[in-house]
């Protein structure tokens, strides 16, 4: 299979090439702003996707939706494409999809609240490792007992459950107290606020649907619009790490392809590794270390080569490094670090010329032939076909309504889950609790109205009143009463004191 061209050396004057076979060996792309990072990962998606492997990356800036317009094809264009030996250049779109987790850039990207997990789900609503705790027991219970958790109004209502159940469920599964469900509580609410309530839901995302291959053959680039995700970077990292996940749980092993199955570019990378605790760094060194193995390449790009841990810059074999401006002491050790992680080459001074290269350069090295990396080579990068800058709305709305997946993602679903069984459940206890008890039989007496109930209390009395009867009998009864005792006094007292009858 033809090498994808990435550009041809400045110095040696050869061309630069990616081998599609060590593609899922993965990548990096660094260098400061606006040294060309975003037209070199332009270059590589359109190379990918020509030799027909799909592609799946983030538009941090709006300008990569570009990919699915043609270009200017200026005579600049032209003549630099001439230079660097690209004999059939002309522009071209690429088969392109939309993506957006708030549905308006794009098809929505949804997941379910049980698919993202608990260890996720931690990380993107900032919890500590208490409140972590609490949210592994939310979902050993929701196992247990049944319950589904599709969506953010399901996770709510099992944490309702636990506050209910505190006692009994501390009891089984560990302490669980109210203040430590309460702070899950308010993180759910800002999680809510941030929009992440349209990205828990479904339908849910098919990773089928991100490693398609158009009819005549190219991989369609998936885009992510991330403009406004990333301003909230714990929901961007955690999303794309989860994508990343999702792929190395699902997809089988096959070893070294002829071309990756699936190539996977991670923008502002850095955002990926901030804050991570240990635990959650350790599960993206083993992701990325072993993915490859199921046919997925990973490219991450940002500014400075340390943003990436070593244990994973340690990963990646073919490498682009733009320009970087050694104004600081942070910078000057960012340069030193570029320049020794890559092959030496005799005839390049690496450190000097990472300060000297021009916009649209790069210091690259790729793997060769048995898995070898090349000497670093300073490059001119090749241009890309598509168009260099954001489309308009009227251009994405039109390659939005020619998509192959838009009548499965753009209309949410709300089946029954967790928040509707647990409300069936509370409504069935109300009502029992609300059923009339049995009746008395002076409340069924006390119902009967009209004339005939006046009457019965004239002659039966009320409670408060006296009727006909009783106050006959009690009259009856005093009258009786009294002779009868004056008799027996006055009987007593005449035989006592001895006197007549």
């Amino acid at each position: 299979m033809d090498p994808i061209l990435l550009g041809k050396g400045i110095t040696d004057d050869i061309p630069v090439t990616l081998l599609p076979r060590l593609g899922n060996r993965h990548g990096l792309v660094a260098g400061a702003t606006g040294t060309g990072k975003t037209v070199t990962l332009m270059t590589l998606a359109e190379g990918f996707s020509r030799i027909g492997v799909p592609v799946f990356l983030a538009d941090v800036k709006g300008d990569v939706s570009g990919l699915a317009v043609p270009g200017a094809g200026t005579d600049a264009l032209l003549q630099r494409a001439t230079d660097l030996g690209v004999t059939d250049y002309a522009p071209a779109a690429s088969p392109t999809v939309f993506w957006d987790l708030y549905g308006k850039l794009g098809h929505p990207v949804r997941t379910t609240v049980s698919e993202m997990g608990p260890t996720l789900l931690a990380r993107i609503l900032e919890l500590n490792d208490t409140q972590a705790g609490v949210l592994d027991i939310v979902f050993k219970l929701a196992d247990d007992r049944g319950l589904l958790l599709l969506d953010l109004d399901d996770l709510r209502a099992l944490l309702g459950l636990v506050a209910e159940e505190r006692k009994d469920i501390s009891t089984e599964y560990g302490l669980v107290s109210a203040q430590t469900v309460a702070a899950i509580q308010r993180s759910l609410l800002r999680l809510s606020q941030d929009g992440g309530e349209a990205f828990f839901g479904e339908p849910a995302l098919e990773l089928a649907d991100l490693m398609r291959v158009n009819h005549d053959g190219r991989g369609v680039i998936g885009i992510l619009a991330a403009d406004q995700l990333v301003l909230k970077p714990r929901l961007y990292s955690t999303f794309l790490l989860w994508l990343l996940s999702e792929l190395f749980e699902t997809l089988p092993e096959v070893g070294d392809l002829e071309k990756p199955k699936l190539v996977f570019i991670f923008d502002e990378a850095h955002l990926l590794f901030d804050d991570a605790p240990p635990a959650l760094a350790q599960r993206i060194e083993q992701v990325v270390r072993l993915i490859r193995s199921k046919g997925v390449g990973v490219y991450f790009c940002s500014q400075f080569p340390d943003d990436v841990p070593a244990n994973i810059l340690g990963q990646l074999g073919n490498r682009v490094q733009h320009a970087l401006r050694a104004f600081t002491p942070r910078d000057q050790k960012a340069v030193k670090v570029a320049a020794e992680t890559f092959v030496p080459n005799p005839k390049l001074d690496v450190a000097a010329t990472l300060a000297k290269l021009g916009t649209g350069e790069a210091l690259v090295s790729t793997l060769q032939d048995k898995g070898i990396p090349s000497p670093v080579q300073q490059t001119q990068i090749a241009p890309p076909r598509c168009r260099m800058g954001a489309i308009t709305a009227a251009e994405r709305a039109q390659v939005r309504a020619g998509s192959p997946v838009g009548t499965r993602y753009d209309t949410a679903i709300n089946r029954e889950s967790a928040a509707e069984l647990l409300a069936q459940r509370a409504q069935k206890t109300v009502e029992q609790t609300d059923a009339p008890k049995a009746r008395t039989r002076q409340q069924d007496e006390a119902q009967e109205g009209g004339f005939g109930q006046s009457i019965k209390d004239a002659i039966f009395g009320t409670k408060r009143r006296q009727g006909m009867i009783e106050t006959m009998a009690k009259q009856t009864t005093r009258t009786v009463g009294t002779k009868l005792g004056n008799q027996i006094v006055r009987g007593l007292l005449g035989g006592i004191f001895g006197g007549k009858r």
